[in-house]
This record gives C-alpha cells, sequence and structure tokens, in this order.
C-alpha cells in the first residue's frame, strides 16, 4: 500500500513539474521579452498586476501542491533508496525544492517585492525595470531548467518502476 501510494504521489509530482515547468517556459520565451518591448510604465504595470494574479488557487496547487508531494517522496524515497529509483526519486525532489521553491523564494519574489512598491512613472522605475528583466528572467529560467529536470527524473522513476 506504502509503495503504491509514493507510486502515485510521483506520477502527481511529476504532472506538476511539467504544469510549473511550462509555466516558467512561457514567461521566459515570450511574456518577459514582450513586457521588454512595451514603454517601462506599461512593462512595470503589466508585471505587477501579473504578480497580484498569479497568487490564485490553480497556481498555487500546481507550485506549492508539487512542493508537498516533493517533501513527502524525499522522506519516503527511503523506501526504494537501496535501488536507482529511489536515489532518481530523491535528486528529483530535491532538485524540484532548492532550484524551483528556493529560487522562487530566494531571488524571483524579493525581485517581485521591489517591484511591487515602484511607482511606474518614475524615471528611477524605468532604470529598476532594466535591470528586473535581465535578473528576473535569468533566475526564472533556472526555474524553468529545474522544474523540468524534475519532470524528467520523476518520469525516469515511474518508468523504472514499471518495468521492474
Amino acid at each position: 500500500m506504502l509503495e503504491r501510494g509514493l507510486y502515485v504521489a510521483t506520477f502527481l509530482a511529476a504532472i506538476g513539474s511539467g504544469l510549473v515547468a511550462g509555466i516558467f517556459f512561457a514567461f521566459s520565451n515570450f511574456v518577459m521579452p514582450a513586457l521588454g518591448r512595451v514603454a517601462p510604465t506599461s512593462g512595470i504595470a503589466a508585471m505587477q498586476a501579473i504578480n497580484v494574479t498569479v497568487i490564485n488557487p490553480g497556481f498555487m496547487l500546481a507550485f506549492m501542491g508539487t512542493a508537498v508531494l516533493c517533501l513527502a517522496l524525499a522522506l519516503g524515497s527511503w523506501l526504494w533508496l537501496g535501488e536507482w529509483s529511489g536515489k532518481l526519486l530523491l535528486l528529483a525532489s530535491l532538485v524540484y525544492l532548492i532550484a524551483c521553491i528556493g529560487v522562487t523564494m530566494g531571488l524571483n519574489v524579493p525581485l517581485n517585492d521591489a517591484l511591487a512598491v515602484l511607482q511606474p512613472e518614475t524615471a528611477q522605475a524605468g532604470q529598476l525595470w532594466l535591470r528586473y528583466l535581465v535578473d528576473w528572467t535569468f533566475w526564472n529560467h533556472v526555474r524553468t531548467a529545474a522544474s523540468a529536470l524534475a519532470l524528467v527524473l520523476f518520469t525516469l522513476v515511474l518508468i523504472g518502476r514499471s518495468a521492474g
């Protein structure tokens, strides 16, 4: 029963990692470049609105729900730790928790908090916006890669468990 629950949780973590990777991929590849093409006042205002709107049940379920699954899977990986699938399960969970959640909370959120207090019409805001675009997008690339890597690792665990 415990083994079946671990398998199902791994499947759900793979789905969650994939959803989050897709969201971050979209931001890295067209949302942020598009916001960088408009006037800073418009880009700042749009990103401020996005940062408020993103706190919604759908995104939070995918983003933080996957983190909760990863915590449980990191702890549950002991069940398979003697096999390569257990080591991959632990690695996948840690990649998501450290390079996706950790980067978000430690780097992207503070950048968002600093952006939230800007008045878009000021000259200083325009300068900070240009720096924000570079820094936020760089760390978003890291989150994208981490979420995608976690997806691949979780999928390898599932393939390995179903084949053996």
